[in-house]
């Protein structure tokens, strides 16, 4: 598998943000809004539903939300009190205008729509059975294995066809729903993917992060529970638990890279997060070094934090240039070697003679970080120590976030010192696990009671791999979670 783009940060990629509004008469523009805030979560493609009492409308393309939704024209064409959005993320092959959600389904009791985040790890067993039923399917999407369990539920409401469906899927996944008579939010039984609630006057939001509801200026209410869904609706907002309770098991990886970090999510602010996991990092694995530089802009949270516990001065060593698109043109096998040039440049003055600390959030393939250790050397450094702040990834997700095959991730690998070597630095050091439990909030990882979904640095699968253990190969499954 390789990445969307080749000139694209060696990064696990989230594949979706999710949005809602329901009661404002703005409701198109508030989730064009929301969708800009939540545009790191998904670059490929963006759709948004309304709902204007009497008919549904839609508009989805590929490409950026300020491009396919700057024009006044086309939230013009979306009237309505409600309306949910969703940013998608693809990793696999081009993306196609069929795979762009929210999806949207005429059912016997009205309008369908639905945006999800997260991943089905049962999909690819559910949608044979489907297929072998006569449903018929529109999409490469795991989403699309909801609508269809909703079609043929027995039930009467919407909802109750919702949860019918969802006790049939297995995975994680966070939803906002869109119907004839209000706004559905979901999430998981185990809350893997984030979702919160907000309020704008009257009107109630839903959205993957609080920096969403930030840009529009809605008030933070709370984050749905684990295995909670809302109905928002002309009376309000009712909560319902239909699901078994089970141990939280939240995404760890939000708070080291996904998360915006100016967003609350599980009560947590997260840039206070990163900041102390770079300080954790610096207690564990602190070195002799004259100054701290962050490798942007993943980085720069924990950098602060590491400087701040090392007592070194922090340097942006590393200027990136924000004005890259995902598109520049690699005419010959020479620029594209100079591809990471064209996001990063090194910044000679406060590098040159120094023995520098360079502090990432991550290593995936470690591609990327090679580029980054060999351009900090040529601008001067004295010597180059990489500190990574958190722990080796080691292992695929299956949850909704784009990996790589086990056999791809240098952790799989290599040892810390193979590492070292293949990246070319003087020393490497990665945070420990107990250490980035420490840093959001707990004594460290109890292995019989995680706090968290950590599977990508343990290993541990809070949720069944059911297409994987049926037979599908760790390859299959992992394109299947690409084309959520």
């Amino acid at each position: 598998m390789t990445l969307a783009h080749p000139f694209d940060d060696d990064k696990l990629r989230e594949e979706c943000g999710i949005f809602g509004v329901y009661g404002h008469a703005d409701a198109a523009a508030l989730t064009a809004l929301g969708l800009h805030a939540l545009q790191h979560r998904g670059q490929e493609a963006c759709g948004i539903v309304t709902f204007d009492g009497q008919q549904f409308r839609s508009h989805r393309a590929l490409g950026q939300v300020g491009d396919n939704f700057g024009d006044p024209q086309v939230i013009g064409r979306l009237p309505g009190r409600a309306a949910i959005g969703h940013n998608r993320y693809s990793t696999q092959g081009e993306p196609a205008l069929r795979n762009v959600q929210p999806l949207f389904g005429d059912f016997e009791f009205g309008g369908f729509a639905v945006g999800h985040n997260g991943n089905l790890t049962n999909a690819r067993q559910l949608r044979r059975d489907l297929v072998k039923r006569g449903c018929l399917f529109q999409s490469t999407t795991d989403t699309e294995v909801i609508v269809h369990l909703i079609a043929i539920s027995q039930f009467n409401t919407v909802v109750d066809r919702l949860i019918d469906a969802l006790r049939q899927v297995v995975g994680a996944y966070s939803l906002v729903a869109l119907s004839n008579e209000g706004m559905i939010g979901v999430r998981d039984p185990v809350g893997v993917r984030p979702l919160v609630l907000g309020r704008l006057d009257d009107a109630h939001i839903l959205a993957s992060e609080s920096c969403a509801l930030d840009i529009i200026g809605a008030e933070y209410v709370r984050d749905l529970a684990p295995g909670e869904i809302v109905i928002i609706d002309e009376l309000g907002v009712r909560s319902l638990r239909p699901f078994d309770q089970r141990p939280r098991r939240f995404c760890i990886f939000e708070y080291v890279y996904f998360a915006r970090p100016d967003s609350k999510i599980e009560g947590r602010n997260v840039y206070e997060a990163r900041r102390r996991i770079g300080a954790e990092l610096a207690r564990e694995s602190h070195v002799e070094a004259d100054v701290v530089i962050p490798v942007p802009d993943s980085g720069v949270p924990a950098a602060i934090g590491y400087a701040h516990a090392a007592g070194l001065p922090y340097e942006l060593g590393i200027i990136r240039n924000h004005y890259v698109g995902r598109t520049f043109i690699e005419p010959t096998d020479r620029i594209r070697h100079l591809g990471v040039k064209l996001k990063h440049n090194a910044n000679r003055a406060v590098i040159e003679g120094k023995c520098v600390v360079l502090v990432d959030d991550s290593i995936v393939r470690g591609t990327t970080s090679v580029k980054i250790v060999e351009m900090v050397r040529n601008a001067g450094a004295a010597a180059v120590h990489m500190r990574i702040a958190s722990p080796p990834t080691t292992h695929s997700c299956f949850y909704g976030v784009d990996t790589p095959e086990r056999s791809e991730l240098l952790a799989a690998r290599h040892d810390v010192a193979a590492m070292a070597r293949f990246i070319g630095v003087d020393s490497l050091a990665f945070l420990s696990i107990d250490g980035l439990y420490r840093a959001v909030g707990l004594a460290g990882r109890d292995a019989a009671r995680p706090q968290y979904c950590d599977a990508c640095f343990s290993g541990a699968y809070p949720i069944a791999l059911v297409d994987q253990d049926g037979g599908d190969n760790e390859r299959q499954l992992s394109l299947l979670t690409q084309l959520a």
